[in-house]
């Protein structure tokens, strides 16, 4: 027996094991479609599969696009520019992008970045002022927050 080669599944199966990956956590499409890769179904099955799960909302891109927002503003400290930058990449349409966006409130936006950025400079040993002012941009940047956010808040940490 060759133990790299993976189980097939009958249509049943296959559809049974993607309702509990589902219900695990929220899935995207594209998710769905790697999976469903991965399982080796034929295309007819593939699409009988995310037809059944989107009859049965168990695979709903705009909730999925809601809870990702909200998690990695919540948990991770992601700025919208992150978020969108991740969305698109799991080939979300924009109108749920724009409804997912919307999940976070702007004042807690804003009380989250000034608290991250205080967070992040009050870390920094650095004491060139360039050197710590790149870094802290740096850092910021990449966790997906707004440039010109970023650039008038170093003004005031980083005088």
């Amino acid at each position: 027996m060759d133990y790299n080669s993976k189980p097939l599944y009958t249509l049943e199966e296959a559809k049974r094991r993607l309702e509990k990956y589902c219900v695990y956590q929220e899935r995207c499409h594209e998710e769905i479609n790697s999976k469903l890769r991965e399982m080796r179904m034929i295309p007819e099955a593939q699409v009988q599969i995310i037809e059944h799960l989107l009859a049965c909302d168990f695979l709903n891109e705009e909730r999925f696009a809601k809870a990702f927002a909200r998690g990695k503003f919540n948990i991770k400290s992601w700025g919208k520019v992150r978020i969108i930058r991740e969305l698109k990449a799991r080939k979300i349409t924009d109108p749920n992008i724009k409804l997912a966006l919307a999940e976070i409130d702007d004042e807690q936006y804003l009380q989250k970045f000034d608290e991250l950025a205080q967070r992040q400079c009050d870390r920094l040993k650095e004491t060139n002022v360039y050197k710590k002012r790149k870094k802290l941009a740096d850092y910021l940047l990449y966790r997906g927050w707004e440039p010109d956010m970023v650039y008038a808040r170093l003004k005031v940490l980083i005088p």
